[in-house]
Formats: C-alpha cells, sequence, structure tokens
C-alpha cells in the first residue's frame, strides 16, 4: 500500500497516540505527510504551524470540524 505509513499515523491518532502519529507524518517527506502534519497541529491547536504544514501540503486550512478531516485524509490514503 502507497500510504501506509499515513494510515497507520491516522490510526494511531485514532487511539490518542498522537505522538507516534506525529513521529510518522513527519517522518514522510512528501505532501501527504505534510498533509497528516498540517492537520495534527491543527488537531493540537497550535494554528500557525498547521497552517505551515497545509501550506507545504498545497492544502487549505479546513474551516470543517477534526472528525471530517480525518475522514477525508482516511479515504484520501486508502
Amino acid at each position: 500500500m502507497k500510504h501506509e505509513k499515513m494510515i497507520e499515523a491516522l490510526d494511531a491518532d485514532k487511539a490518542g497516540d498522537w505522538n507516534k502519529a506525529h513521529t510518522l507524518a513527519q517522518a514522510e517527506d512528501s505532501e501527504s505527510g505534510y498533509w497528516v502534519h498540517a492537520y495534527l497541529h491543527r488537531k493540537e491547536g497550535d494554528a500557525s504551524n498547521a497552517a505551515y504544514w497545509y501550506s507545504r501540503a498545497d492544502k487549505p486550512v479546513p474551516e470543517d470540524s477534526l472528525e471530517a478531516e480525518w475522514e477525508r485524509l482516511y479515504l484520501a490514503f486508502s
């Protein structure tokens, strides 16, 4: 699977292990990794850091819920 590490990061996040999710996303030097990284910083409440990573991922900063974004990410990578 092309995005198995991103799915693993999202699963870790859903299980409550933000640190593992962040480590996995941070290790992925691609727009996919940047997008998950952005989501995680948005979830953390670090809006400026999240905005930076959304920019690197070439994605707009979402205005919907974190849950909706998680679903979007999961669908994009599965």
